[in-house]
C-alpha cells in the first residue's frame, strides 16, 4: 500500500519545500522504506526548459529529457535515484493533458470542468508515480505558497485524495518564523496564518515545520500547536544550517520520521543515516581550501546575488571537493565585467581553478572568452559545461588556429563569420518553425572515452571500467566537424564523441593541468556520496595546481 505525504508552504516561497520533501524522503529510506517524490509547479508552462533561470532557478534535466524544476536535483542528491517525468508537473501539463484527452473523446462526452477533472488528473499522475515506482511513499511539493490562486487545484486535488484515503495521506506546512531585528522575539502569527490558509482549503496540518533562523524554543513550539491544532510534537524546529546536508540528520533527531510512521500506523524495518552523519562530519571538519571562480551572467538581480541558476554546479563542487578532503570557495565573477575591462581578468590568478557553466545568448560572451583564454595560456585549470565548452573552442579557433572570425550560429549572423560552433543539423527545421519548448537534444546520451585521455583516466579513477559512459544533455548547438581536424591538430582534442552522430562530447586540451569541456551537464549526475567523476579531477588538478 503506497502512503501519500504532501507537503506545502506558507508566508514565503524559498522556505525549503524541497528540501523538506527530499530530507523527509531520505529519513524515510534510511528506515527501510522505498521513496520517491513529485513536484508540483503552478505555472501555465508546460515545463521548465522555457523559463527565465533569474526567476525560476535552474532547470533540472532527467535522464528521459523532461526539463523540470530544481528541487528535482535535490530528490535525486538526497534519495540517490534517477527521477523522470513521472516526478514532475506543471499546470500547464495537466491542463494540456486534460484539453487532448477531451479533444480525443476520452472523456466520453461528459463536460469537462476545472473541478473535478483537473484535481483527478493531478491524482492520476501521483499516484502513476507510485505504482511505476513500487514507492512505499511518495512525498508530494506543491510550488508557491498557500492562499496564491493557482494551488488552489492542487490543494484540492490533496483534500480529495485524504476524503477517499484518510489513513493513507497526511499534510506537512513548511512555515517561516521571522525574528524582526528591532523586537528581537521570534513570531508565530504568520505561521497561525498559513495554517488558517491551509484549513481554508479544506485541510488541516498534520506536521508542521518550523523555518527560522535559530532553533524553535518550547513556548513557540506550544503557541503554534494550540493555535494551528498540531500536538507540539508535530511541530519540528528547523534552524538556519551551513549545508542542506545537515536537514536529514536535524530532522531525524527531532523525531520527525518515527512521528511520521507512527501517523501511519508503521514501524521503522531499519535504521541507518551512518554514511550521512558521515557526509556531515566530513563538511564540518576543518580542511584547507579549495578557490574556485565561477564566470557567469545569470547570479546578478539587482543589488542581490542568486545561486539557484547554478545550483547543480555548485553542489558539484561541493561533493567533490569534499571528497578530497577540501573545503570549497566558490565566488561569483562577473563575465560583462571582463567584456568591457578584459585586464580584469587578471583576478583569475588568485583562483584555484575556474568554471563557465552552461547559457544562452550573447550577453558576456566576450567577456567568457577572453577568462577562458587567461586560464588556458597561465595553466589555470579551467572546466567548461556546455555553452563553457564551446566558447573555449572559439577561443582556441581564433587564438591558436588563427580562425579570427570564429564563433557560433547562435552568437552571431555575420557573413565572414566562421561557424565552428554550428547549429545540429535536426534543430534547424525546429527553430525555423519556432517550436522551442522541449525541442533541444535533452536526456541520456552515449559518449565514447578517448583511450588515455583524461576524461577517460577520471572515469576510471572513478570505477568505471567501460568506453561508453551516459550524460544528460541540454543543448542545440555543437562543434562544427568541419573545422575539428584543424582544433585537433593545434591540441585540443575530442576525447568524447556521441557514437552515432559523431558529435564531440568531451573536449581537452593536451600539455594543460586541466583545460576541459563537456557537451553535455555532468554537474546533473552528482551526487553527495558519490561525486561525478570529471568534477572530481577538476577539485584535484586545482588542488595540485595550488601547491
Amino acid at each position: 500500500m503506497t502512503r501519500y505525504i504532501f507537503v506545502a508552504g506558507g508566508v514565503m516561497s524559498s522556505v525549503g519545500k524541497g528540501i523538506t520533501v527530499a530530507s523527509i524522503g531520505k529519513i524515510l529510506q534510511s528506515k527501510g522504506f522505498r521513496v520517491t517524490a513529485v513536484k508540483i509547479d503552478p505555472y501555465i508552462n508546460v515545463d521548465a526548459g522555457t523559463m527565465n533561470p533569474l526567476e525560476h532557478g535552474e532547470t533540472f534535466v532527467t535522464d528521459d529529457g523532461t526539463e523540470c524544476d530544481q528541487d528535482i536535483g535535490n530528490y535525486e542528491r538526497f534519495l540517490d535515484k534517477d527521477c523522470s517525468s513521472l516526478n514532475y508537473m506543471t499546470t500547464g501539463k495537466v491542463y494540456l493533458s486534460v484539453i487532448t484527452r477531451e479533444r480525443n473523446l476520452e472523456y466520453g462526452g461528459k463536460c469537462v470542468e476545472v473541478v473535478p477533472h483537473i484535481p483527478e488528473e493531478v491524482i492520476s499522475r501521483i499516484k502513476k508515480a507510485g505504482k511505476e515506482e513500487k514507492a512505499d511513499f511518495v512525498l508530494v511539493e506543491i510550488g508557491g505558497t498557500l492562499g496564491e490562486y493557482q494551488n488552489v487545484l492542487f490543494l484540492e486535488a490533496g483534500r480529495m485524495m485524504k476524503l477517499a484515503e484518510p489513513k493513507n495521506v497526511l499534510f506537512v506546512l513548511v512555515t517561516y518564523l521571522p525574528i524582526p531585528r528591532m523586537v528581537g522575539e521570534m513570531k508565530t502569527k504568520p505561521t497561525q496564518n498559513a495554517a488558517r490558509l491551509l484549513n481554508e482549503a479544506g485541510i488541516q496540518p498534520d506536521i508542521i515545520v518550523a523555518r527560522s533562523e535559530v532553533a524553535v524554543d518550547e513556548p513557540r513550539k506550544k503557541k503554534i500547536s494550540m493555535f494551528c491544532g498540531v500536538d507540539p510534537q508535530d511541530v519540528i524546529s528547523a534552524p538556519d544550517v551551513e549545508s542542506i546536508y545537515e536537514i536529514p540528520i536535524n530532522f531525524e533527531d527531532e523525531g520527525l520520521g518515527n512521528r511520521i510512521l507512527k501517523k501511519f500506523g508503521l514501524s521503522p524495518r531499519k535504521k541507518d543515516l551512518q554514511d550521512w552523519r558521515k557526509l556531515v562530519k566530513t563538511i564540518h571538519t576543518k580542511k584547507r581550501e579549495v578557490r574556485i571562480g565561477v564566470v557567469g551572467k545569470y547570479f546578478e538581480t539587482g543589488d542581490f546575488t542568486l545561486m539557484d541558476s547554478y545550483i547543480s554546479v555548485i553542489e558539484a563542487i561541493k561533493h567533490a571537493s569534499w571528497a578530497e578532503k577540501r573545503n570549497p570557495v566558490v565566488t561569483w565573477l562577473s563575465a560583462e565585467k571582463y567584456e568591457k575591462n578584459p585586464s580584469a581578468t587578471k583576478e583569475l590568478s588568485s583562483f584555484d581553478g575556474v568554471i563557465v557553466p552552461g547559457g544562452f545568448g550573447n550577453r558576456g560572451v566576450e567577456g567568457k572568452i577572453k577568462a577562458i583564454e587567461y586560464c588556458r595560456k597561465r595553466k589555470i585549470p579551467y572546466f567548461g559545461l556546455c555553452f563553457g565548452m564551446q566558447l573555449a573552442v572559439i577561443e582556441f579557433a581564433r587564438n591558436v588556429c588563427g580562425i579570427k572570425n570564429a564563433h557560433s550560429t547562435e552568437l552571431s549572423s555575420a557573413k565572414n563569420m566562421e561557424p565552428v560552433i554550428d547549429v545540429m543539423e535536426e534543430q534547424k527545421s525546429l527553430l525555423k518553425d519556432k517550436r522551442y519548448g522541449g525541442t533541444m537534444r535533452l536526456g541520456s546520451w552515449a559518449c565514447v572515452l578517448k583511450e588515455g585521455s583524461l576524461a577517460k583516466k577520471a572515469y576510471e579513477k572513478s570505477g568505471e571500467t567501460k568506453s561508453v559512459i551516459y550524460e544528460r544533455h541540454r543543448h542545440r548547438y555543437e562543434v562544427n566537424n568541419k573545422y575539428l581536424p584543424l582544433i585537433e591538430k593545434k591540441g585540443l582534442i575530442a576525447s568524447g564523441t556521441h557514437p552515432e552522430a559523431d558529435l564531440a562530447e568531451i573536449m581537452e586540451l593536451k600539455g594543460h593541468p586541466f583545460f576541459l569541456g563537456t557537451q553535455f551537464h555532468p554537474e546533473l549526475k552528482s551526487r553527495p556520496l558519490n561525486p561525478h567523476p570529471l568534477f572530481r579531477e577538476f577539485i584535484r588538478a586545482c588542488i595540485k595546481a595550488r601547491r
